[in-house]
């Protein structure tokens, strides 16, 4: 057996932020960097052996990389912890942003989205 390793085929979200200091330094022509808004994470467990049991994440910085951490979800049997290399900013906590933590018919769901940092000078 050979094992492959694919690339991610959906990458995450990400768009130009207008804030105050792109407004004034780019414009349509010359747009600022794009940067990542989000993530959704849709992970199934169908045979989980104790459907009382939770998955559970947690966040680990990377001491290589300051800009990054690894998001890894855990549950019981059968399944293995899986592990995400995100980019580390905060997150937005609130539902009407978009935040969801459930469990439910055998489908994890994790979606959040980042802390818009507003710009002063």
């Amino acid at each position: 057996t050979t094992t492959t390793t694919k690339k991610n085929l959906f990458p995450p979200p990400s768009r130009f932020e207008w804030n105050k200091y792109n407004q004034t330094h780019y414009d349509s022509d010359n747009p600022p960097p794009k940067i990542v808004q989000g993530y959704k994470f849709n992970i199934f467990y169908p045979d989980l052996i104790d459907k009382t049991n939770t998955p559970q994440y947690s966040l680990t910085p990377v001491p290589d990389e300051p800009g990054f951490c690894i998001l890894k979800i855990s549950t019981g049997p059968p399944y293995e912890d899986i592990a995400f290399k995100i980019v580390n900013r905060q997150w937005e906590y609130s539902h009407r942003t978009g935040f969801r933590c459930q469990f439910s018919h055998g489908i994890f769901q994790l979606w959040f989205r980042f802390r818009r940092e507003r710009y002063r000078r």
